[in-house]
């Protein structure tokens, strides 16, 4: 009898329904692995051979050992061929699942530069890639000489963390060591920073082989960051796709990809362009598909879902066959999205015929643009960011750790 290949998913988000939809189609049986707290969630249940539930503790997160002695449970009676990783928060899970059931795919080692801050930047460094100034926080006399040798502001990181969640920004040596002391014993967990000033870019690309066979660049309107500390509204908008920021953002992703031995997978990376020399320094990066709907902007963009060739590259992989990227399409594309002060907004009243996607999220409003003119999409998320403010929006304390 054929074996169909089966794929164990692992996240601790309710994120990746596309991934699971495609993999099935593709003719893969779909096992998941998620939170208790998440069983209720509308999940593509026809699409998933059997689902496991984790427990998480008072910090979300779940326990390994359980983790590992449930997957050799398992494994007595079903086959798996590929572990995979959903979200951010599951990438060092399942390097360690890999490395310790000998499964192929990025190890525990290759993992770290993939979600440890400290990692990236040390790598990336090492590999010629611009990163600003930056130290750990092992040590007084590194702490000392970071403070003493770069110029304020700085943020202090954790460097495991998503999103923007858990920075702080401080103005001065004091400031700096009051933050540090009160990590007490946490410290060695975050790393000390320079702030750029400049605008923040993302590049969302899918590596097969070693090599970005697609790539998009786009640039963060509202920061992450400011979004998260300031309550501000998200917005992103894709690059000409011939500009020269663009083909720059290209050019250092498959350097930092190549650095960090990138083979087979999904990816999301930032960068920033400073105001002081105009140019480029990466921030960090993450081995999985992009979040706050990225990915939906992208594929407005481009025609392709991130998801679904996801899917379809690592089905080709582990069938032994060559994956093809389909045919991408050119267009323009922005995102917009903000808390909502209702917990059903009406957005009847936004109708321009560029809205591609319309965000359905309790207390939550947004939409994705596209268009065949870049100035369109920028004027309406302008016309956007200003109406939804007036009559929608409301902001919440940054969280310490994302909601999703």
């Amino acid at each position: 009898m054929e074996h169909s290949p089966a794929f164990l998913c692992l996240t601790c988000y309710f994120k990746g329904a596309d991934f699971i939809k495609a993999c099935h189609a593709l003719g893969n049986t779909v096992y998941l692995i998620t939170s208790k707290k998440l069983e209720n969630e509308p999940w593509p249940w026809d699409c998933i051979q059997d689902v496991y539930y984790m427990e998480e503790d008072e910090e979300g997160d779940w326990d390994l050992d359980d983790l590992v002695r449930g997957l050799a449970y398992l494994l007595r009676t079903i086959r798996i061929d590929r572990i995979l990783a959903l979200d951010d928060f599951d990438v060092e899970r399942v390097a360690m699942l890999r490395e310790e059931f000998r499964y192929p795919g990025m190890g525990q080692s290759t993992a770290r530069f993939f979600r440890d801050k400290l990692a990236m930047r040390m790598e990336a460094k090492r590999g010629g890639i611009p990163v600003p100034a930056f130290s750990s926080l092992f040590s007084n006399e590194f702490v000392n000489h970071f403070a003493g040798t770069t110029v304020p502001p700085w943020v202090v990181k954790p460097r495991s963390e998503a999103s923007a969640a858990g920075i702080r920004k401080v103005h001065d040596k004091n400031e700096l060591w009051s933050v540090i002391n009160e990590l007490g014993d946490k410290r060695h967990r975050y790393l000390v920073e320079q702030f750029l000033p400049g605008d923040v870019y993302h590049v969302d690309a899918l590596s097969y082989q070693g090599e970005n066979l697609f790539t998009k660049a786009s640039r963060y309107l509202n920061t992450p960051f400011e979004v998260a500390h300031g309550g501000g509204i998200f917005r992103t908008q894709t690059l000409e796709d011939k500009s020269d920021d663009a083909a720059q953002l290209a050019k250092i992703n498959q350097e930092l990809l190549d650095t960090f031995g990138m083979r087979h997978s999904a990816s999301h990376s930032e960068y920033i362009k400073a105001h002081d020399d105009g140019k480029f320094y990466f921030l960090e990066t993450s081995s999985r598909v992009g979040g706050a709907h990225i990915a939906e902007m992208v594929e407005a963009a481009s025609g392709i879902n991130l998801w679904r060739e996801w899917a379809a590259l690592e089905s080709a992989m582990v069938r032994g066959q060559t994956y093809q990227l389909p045919p991408v399409e050119n267009w323009h594309a922005g995102s917009i999205m903000s808390l909502s002060k209702f917990e059903t907004p009406d957005d009847s009243t936004f109708t321009d015929q560029e809205i591609w996607w319309r965000l359905k999220k309790k207390n939550h409003i947004g939409f994705i643009l596209k268009s065949d003119r870049h100035g369109r999409i920028s004027e309406l998320l302008d016309q956007y960011a200003v109406r939804i403010r007036d009559q929608f929006h409301a902001s919440l304390p940054a969280p310490d750790r994302p909601t999703g």
